[in-house]
């Protein structure tokens, strides 16, 4: 459910005894996925997109789109030849505005979803 340090996603860690809920924060406890999951919370995106927007290598955004598909957090749809990635689970982003919370309430404020319309914008995300 996350990439280990050889790149492939560990989800044989779960079937090894760890526990589901530790893969879950596991796979969201990278940089990336995190800007690409918060990209995502704007709407369907194409990994070309997603390339250009996060400025990564096509094969590094793969990786970690691959890693979130894993954790059910991401699908994609067909269209011809492109592929549109989405979230498929609305509650990530109560699970990510709680964690904006008890990370601004020990000092560390950050913004890891899109914000609401005049809410401040701080760390990760991009306001756009």
């Amino acid at each position: 459910m996350a990439i280990n340090e050889s790149g492939r996603c560990v989800t044989a860690d779960i079937a090894a005894g760890i526990s589901p809920a530790a893969a879950l924060f596991h796979s969201l406890a990278d940089e990336t996925r995190l800007r690409i999951v918060a990209r995502l919370a704007r709407g369907e995106v194409r990994v070309v997109d997603l390339t250009a927007e996060l400025g990564l290598a096509q094969s590094t955004v793969s990786k970690h789109l691959a890693c979130l598909r894993d954790c059910g957090l991401v699908d994609y749809r067909a269209e011809g030849r492109q592929s549109f990635y989405a979230l498929t689970r609305p509650e990530l982003m109560d699970l990510l505005a709680a964690a904006e919370h008890l990370l601004g309430a020990t000092g560390h404020a950050i913004t890891l979803r899109p914000p609401s319309p005049g809410e401040p914008v701080t760390g990760l995300v991009d306001a756009s």
